[in-house]
């Protein structure tokens, strides 16, 4: 354990403490509150770290109660003090293996906001009904990570579903851990849609970029911008508001498009736009530099909807399939109920390998 405090280690104590000390003295200033997003981001980045403090002490003062029960059970050799030891052990595993976990998200914008957006393949009301299951799964994880949720975008589809969404998922490494589940993913079922109870396979693509803050230059030329209003409709096909509120954003060099309606003013869902826009031209940066790495080092790095990074199945049988990571899981249900981090954790881990 102490070897992770030292200078450069994978977890300096020290640093993250004078980090922590530096950013309260930041929250007592007098104007602290004046520009509310940077404050916000200064306490999320606070509490961040002291959670990971928090946990490194808890693992560090769990093994030392270890240590002094283990000198007691040679005195004593009691199975009762041997047995409760054995159960410390485990529990500390596994404190150990989500901690390490956490250590992982170390790349420059892993502690950012995520933008989260789904998107259907071919096939009408069955990918639509697909692409929403998945936005409730990804809305229980956040729920499950204490994360906040705000809908950016969203498109019903024409008799279920949706036809597009777009998610700004809020908290302390929301886009470390959610990069992992970018890629296609597909659904084999009995389709509910289908009088004949015929097997139907469905697609749907998940792209997750970082939002960029305010500190982060990402050039974007206006003439490269073209710009639509429309008016913004909410789930179900209600009306959010009835002007021109709405605002999609193509970056014409690149073909990347962005929508936003969240807010009630078009000003408002402009400048949320640009932000979109900045970020998904920041991931393409990043896409592209690690597709020419790759190509380097001859690996395939085609995406595309033959290569879906993970397989849900019902039916003829029950069993989620990581593409990636070999990892199988048999219980759907619990997975599409939010349960993913299993998953997350095999990507992050096979990365550092």
């Amino acid at each position: 354990m102490n070897a992770l405090k030292t200078s450069g280690g994978l977890f300096d104590l020290e640093d993250k403490r004078s980090r922590i000390k530096a950013l309260e003295e930041q929250m007592t200033s007098p104007s602290f509150w004046d520009d509310q997003t940077k404050a916000q981001e200064v306490i999320e980045e606070t509490n961040g770290l002291k959670e990971k403090v928090n946990k490194y002490e808890a693992i560090e003062s769990q093994q030392e109660d270890i240590e002094a029960m283990y000198e007691l059970a040679k005195e004593e050799s009691e199975q009762e003090l041997i047995t409760e030891m054995n159960e410390e052990i485990h529990g500390l595993q596994t404190k150990i293996k989500n901690f390490e976990l956490d250590m992982l998200l170390s790349e420059p914008y892993d502690k950012n906001n995520a933008i989260l957006e789904l998107h259907p393949g071919a096939g009408g009301t069955e990918s639509q009904d697909w692409a929403s299951i998945l936005l409730r799964m990804y809305q229980r994880w956040a729920e499950y990570k204490g994360y906040k949720i705000e809908t950016l975008n969203y498109l019903a589809g024409d008799e279920a579903g949706v036809k597009s969404v777009t998610l700004l998922i809020k908290g302390y490494n929301a886009y470390g851990y959610l990069k992992a589940e970018k890629g296609v993913h597909r659904l084999v079922r009995i389709s509910p849609f289908d009088s004949s109870g015929k097997r139907h396979t469905s697609f749907v693509s998940c792209d997750i970029s970082p939002e960029l803050t305010d500190d982060i230059e990402v050039e974007v030329n206006e003439e490269d911008l073209k710009i639509d209003t429309y008016r913004a409709s909410g789930a179900g096909g209600q009306h959010v508001n009835t002007t021109d509120s709405a605002v999609r954003m193509t970056h014409l060099p690149t073909h990347t498009i962005v929508t936003c309606q969240s807010e009630r003013s078009q000003i408002k869902n402009r400048e949320q736009a640009m932000k979109m826009m900045k970020s998904k031209l920041y991931q393409l940066e990043i896409e592209k530099q690690e597709q020419e790495l790759a190509e380097i080092r001859g690996e395939q790095t085609e995406i595309g909807w033959g290569n879906q990074i993970r397989s849900y199945i019902f039916h003829p049988y029950s069993m989620v399939k990581d593409h990636r990571t070999h990892l199988d899981v048999g219980n759907v249900q619990k997975v599409i109920d939010g349960s993913i981090d299993q998953f997350i954790d095999a990507y992050l881990r096979s990365k550092v390998h």
